[in-house]
């Protein structure tokens, strides 16, 4: 890459990071729903047609953001495992991935609003947000395979999930869990879910007059729940 070459590149990233960050910026003032190319581009001093050369449609620009939403919130669950001294016990490092996710939707919430809130209307996702849109789950599927592996984990509690559910959980092993059974992934599928919402009702304000003071210790004591009852000790 020749010098010039560079420059423009670099360039294009500083651009590039700027319009994201104004139309973050925006989504925090206004919702998703109300993102405009003309705003953005008028609140940083561009032509409207120089920012179409970056992200050509509103769409565009909402994927970018939502991609960039789902792969911070992956690296924040994913933290606690990477680091050089993990957790020991696999409830630990459950309740360590999942405290992680709720810190990060705490100190970014219209972030996971974005990604995590009410859809934006005309827009669907389309299929490059998925792979960083399982990073979550992935991290829990590891923390529980891990321990399937090592010995560690029990049985589901409360009796094997219906028939149905059993295939299609299975199905999900044999494709991103090699080994786990399959009544533990259609438990960790269950707590995927849970702890979204868990985080959700935190973040949307939910909680108001019903738990006030005790939010932190609430969410603790309700993901080693989710933990024992994936089998994790």
């Amino acid at each position: 890459m020749t010098a010039i070459q560079g420059a423009r590149e670099r360039a294009r990233r500083e651009v590039t990071a700027a319009i994201k960050s104004e139309a973050r910026d925006r989504i925090a003032a206004e919702g998703a729903a109300q993102l405009s190319l003309r705003a953005v581009s008028r609140n940083l001093g561009m032509a409207s047609s120089a920012l179409y050369r970056y992200f050509p449609s509103r769409d565009d620009l909402l994927t970018a953001l939502i991609i960039d939403a789902y792969n911070a919130l992956g690296e924040a669950a994913e933290g606690p495992l990477a680091s050089g001294d993990p957790p020991e016990s696999p409830a630990e490092r459950w309740l360590a991935v999942c405290l992680s996710v709720r810190e990060w939707a705490l100190d970014h919430p219209h972030e996971f609003a974005l990604i995590h809130g009410t859809p934006v209307p005309g827009y669907a996702a389309p299929q490059e947000t998925g792979g960083p849109g399982t990073r979550v789950p992935f991290a829990l599927i590891a923390v529980t395979l891990d321990a399937h592996r090592s010995g560690a984990l029990g049985p589901v509690p409360g009796g094997p999930p219906p028939p149905a559910v059993l295939a299609e959980a299975a199905a999900l092993a044999a494709e991103h869990a090699p080994g786990l059974p399959a009544p533990s992934m259609a438990a960790v599928t269950a707590a995927w879910a849970q702890l979204t919402g868990l985080v959700a009702f935190e973040v949307f304000g939910q909680y108001t007059h019903v738990i006030e003071e005790s939010r932190a210790e609430f969410f603790a004591y309700t993901v080693r729940r989710m933990a024992a009852g994936i089998g994790l000790p």
